[in-house]
């Protein structure tokens, strides 16, 4: 990291993909260069990478992961189960019961490497995944995680009404603190969740539009969050943010935009094209 560069905390990249291996659909498309990925986004100012656990399987690769590599206490981990992934609370050979004390255990197991539940939610844009039902009843189930473990929450909501508003204000007193990330919702979304306590975590999907935009100008500062969701939620150029990005300085540009190569021409050291990295979380 370059002296006097700004420092951050991405508080959710999914550095389990196996984006970050090469791996593409089933197939190796490229080597693995997760190692300059951490790289780029210490040079960039990024100090702590909260990697994000979306199961069981993905919450135990993380915390193997950073036991494996974190030799400068980088990287921390978020334990839960994603609104989408829930079926696997029913699906597990333990039954749900098991499912829950399995993430519990790698909770108890790992306090100084875990910082939050999560990442769980409900999601009703993908119900082809995860039936409404089943998403609202472990929901439920993850707050008594929380509960027990006394850690924040890492929450994800989409397009839910006022359904994930409800679930929350009810229990609230479940949890301390808590994050609703990946932000896209209104203003008055917003202020009802900022009124429970709650940060509210922006990424690139956060700026697509010019409202997305009044929105983010209107959390307050002390409630606000920066995440970059790798390899997903890049600013694109077709987002309503983008214009802002010639407005950074080249030596600052270098380090949150690196070069890219489209996948198909991967060049060790270069970015690939339409993967974010946490190294954008400025």
């Amino acid at each position: 990291m370059r002296s006097g560069a700004m420092r951050f905390i991405d508080i959710g990249a999914n550095l389990t993909d196996p984006m970050f291996r090469g791996i593409y659909r089933g197939k190796q498309a490229h080597a693995d260069d997760w190692h300059l990925v951490l790289k780029r986004a210490r040079d960039a100012g990024v100090q702590k990478l909260i990697m994000t656990g979306t199961n069981l399987a993905d919450s135990q690769e993380a915390i193997d992961e950073i036991k494996k590599h974190d030799e400068e206490n980088m990287l921390y981990s978020t334990v839960g189960c994603h609104p989408t992934r829930c079926t696997e609370f029913e699906s597990h050979a333990g039954g749900p019961t098991d499912y829950f004390n399995k993430l519990l255990n790698i909770i108890k197991d790992n306090r100084q490497h875990v910082v939050a539940v999560g990442e769980c939610g409900l999601d009703y844009d993908r119900l082809h995944f995860c039936p409404k039902e089943t998403q609202l009843k472990y929901f439920e189930l993850q707050f008594d995680l929380a509960e027990k473990t006394q850690l924040p929450m890492f929450l994800h909501n989409r397009n839910t009404g006022d359904d994930f508003y409800t679930m929350i204000k009810a229990n609230r007193h479940k949890f301390r603190h808590g994050v609703v990330h990946s932000f896209t919702g209104s203003v008055e979304e917003m202020k009802k969740l900022v009124d429970l306590d709650l940060y509210i975590g922006v990424n690139g999907c956060s700026l697509k539009t010019e409202e997305n935009l009044q929105v983010v100008k209107e959390i307050p500062s002390d409630r606000l969050m920066i995440e970059t969701d790798a390899p997903w939620c890049e600013i694109r150029p077709t987002h309503a943010s983008h214009k802002y990005l010639d407005t950074i300085p080249k030596e600052e540009k270098d380090l949150y935009m690196p070069l890219t190569k489209k996948k198909e021409k991967f060049e060790m050291g270069y970015m690939v094209k339409s993967r974010c990295e946490p190294c954008a979380t400025g």
